[in-house]
């Protein structure tokens, strides 16, 4: 065999996973398609997020918060290994609203999971004179936030680097522009053909490609029930210091350009921009934080999140191929301390491992019954 774990898919959740096992002693492959591919991982919007995670599953908020705990220990090894800066901040974030109804009616979805949980889920309501206070830019539409001391952003571009280099320089082949097609059983392992007829040989296998999945999963005896969804992004010029804390829809960047985002279409493979998207993006982040009017938009990009029927991960070994793991996830920098930490366990059958079960896609079998 040319390695004991074959990694399908080279973003940040397959790198993260092929980060973690390396740090528990197992040698890895990583094989990424290219460019070619649709790549959530550099269409992200970097946030590490815990508020409105698993409103409907509890289990995903206690998932959510152990990644958004780790990653301060993620940031500092790979800083202390590569030297690379991921300007992690971790100091709270905000959900706003410009409906003071809305606010009221997302107030009481957190205060029925903070019950579920025993009363461990912290988060607090501020109106419009409160966010003022901590946010003086606001503008005079917003009615007030929710706001979790938990969340925080980081550089998601430095992360996708910074995890490739420590991932090969800790002995991991990470192999680029090489489109896996075909993954079959052998003696000992599988044997995995690529798009040009090479062929490579693993024990075991990770299927973290994202949409790729769709064409790789039901062949290894997954439903593979994942879907494209459209989202947009927008940044602006470098400009002073607008915000202190980031919200899901607008965040100021480490360089100092403003990041706005947060829109979601149906819309198949479609990954290109729309106008209609883009303004009302650019209008929404004015009402947000008025100075913004005169700001210059530099780029803009559409990007396809990775999702499942009802937006949680995916963790699943396959009924028909032992040894062989589906991973996929829409969160993929919230959960790359987890995926880095924790899944390592599960993939290798520790008796340790977090228990994941409630993430199989044994649960839509349930749904659909």
């Amino acid at each position: 065999m040319d390695t004991e774990f074959a990694i399908v898919g080279g973003g940040v959740v397959g790198l993260s996973i092929a980060y973690g096992l390396l740090n528990h002693g197992h040698s890895v492959s990583v094989l990424d398609e290219g460019d070619g591919a649709y790549r959530a991982s550099r269409g992200n919007f970097g946030l590490i997020w815990v508020q409105g995670k698993g409103l409907k599953q509890p289990a995903y908020t206690r998932w959510t918060r152990a990644s958004a705990a780790a990653w301060k220990d993620l940031a500092e090894q790979l800083t202390a290994r590569t030297g690379e800066d991921l300007s992690l901040v971790q100091d709270g974030g905000y959900v706003v609203h410009m409906d003071e109804d809305a606010l009221d009616a997302d107030r009481k979805k957190y205060e029925t999971l903070q019950a579920e949980l025993g009363g461990d889920y912290p988060f607090e309501v501020m109106g419009r004179n409160a966010l003022r206070s901590e946010e003086p830019n606001i503008g005079p539409k917003v009615a007030g936030a929710l706001y979790c001391r938990e969340d925080g952003h980081v550089n998601p571009l430095r992360l996708l680097r910074t995890l490739s280099a420590e991932v090969r320089h800790a002995g991991g082949d990470v192999r680029v522009n090489t489109q896996v097609k075909e993954i079959a059983g052998q003696a000992g392992g599988y044997r995995l053909i690529m798009s040009d007829g090479s062929a490579f040989g693993a024990e075991k296998v990770v299927l973290a490609a994202g949409l790729g999945a769709l064409q790789l999963g039901p062949g290894l005896g997954f439903r593979t029930p994942i879907s494209p969804q459209q989202g947009q992004v927008l940044i602006t010029e470098k400009l002073p210091k607008l915000m202190n804390r980031p919200n899901v829809e607008v965040r100021q960047v480490d360089e100092g350009g403003v990041q706005i985002g947060a829109s979601s279409a149906e819309l198949g493979f479609d990954d290109r921009e729309t106008l209609e998207t883009t303004a009302a993006l650019a209008r929404n982040a004015v009402d947000m934080y008025p100075a913004l009017r005169s700001a210059r938009v530099l780029r803009s990009w559409a990007a396809l999140r990775i999702m499942s029927p009802d937006g949680l991960p995916i963790y699943q070994q396959s009924p028909t191929h032992p040894g062989v793991f589906f991973v996929t996830c829409h969160s993929g920098v919230t959960l790359a301390a987890a995926h880095a930490r924790f899944l390592p366990l599960w993939l290798t059958g520790q008796t340790d491992a977090p228990d994941l079960s409630m993430f199989s896609e044994e649960r839509f079998r349930v749904q659909a019954a």
